[in-house]
């Protein structure tokens, strides 16, 4: 099953924290700030601070515009995003202090509940084609041009705007890729 959904249903929430606010892009049915399996979402970080705290979340974090951010998580190791679509994993539960490098970003943020979901997050500058595998759910964002769906044998095809969420729930592992340009591709794995 494919669902796009548009900027028009995206939904603005204050950051668990309190000192900013997110665009959420979907989150798990039923979710909320508080208890979700999975949310997507994008914030403007303006300046520096601390992260809010997702005990028992997985979190990578994607850089879509701006000059770059340092997080350093619980006073020991560091994650320098400084050029487009680049991203850092890390525990939802550690502390995490963001450092702008030179003005504000743009960031999505992509939380997973770690007991619940493995996630596999890919970036891909430039057009190109990326063949889906199979998983429990995968996400597809562009950031400035439109990207392309199809099956190997043709059965299948859409299309997703730039800035628009594609949602596919079971992608089949046999032959459906996506032609797209700053593309990030997120695959979701059920643990069982």
């Amino acid at each position: 099953m494919i669902k796009i959904i548009s900027p028009e249903q995206f939904e603005t929430t204050l950051w668990k924290n309190g000192k900013g606010e997110t665009t959420e892009l979907a989150i798990s049915d039923g979710g909320t700030l508080e208890d979700f399996d999975w949310r997507l979402s994008m914030a403007n970080v303006v300046e520096d601070g601390a992260f809010s705290y997702f005990t028992g979340y997985c979190r990578n974090l994607i850089l879509i515009d701006g000059n770059g951010i340092d997080l350093q998580h619980d006073q020991s190791k560091t994650d320098r995003l400084d050029s487009l679509l680049s991203y850092a994993t890390f525990d939802g539960g550690s502390n995490t202090v963001a450092t702008l490098t030179s003005g504000p970003i743009v960031d999505i943020n992509v939380i997973t509940n770690a007991n619940k979901y493995n996630v596999t997050v890919e970036t891909f500058t430039g057009r190109q084609d990326v063949k889906l595998r199979a998983c429990s759910r995968c996400f597809i964002y562009c950031l400035d041009a439109d990207a392309f769906l199809s099956s190997k044998d043709k059965s299948l095809n859409a299309t997703l705007s730039a800035g628009h969420l594609m949602q596919l729930s079971q992608p089949d592992s046999d032959g459906l890729q996506i032609n797209g340009k700053n593309m990030i591709v997120v695959h979701l794995d059920e643990i069982t």
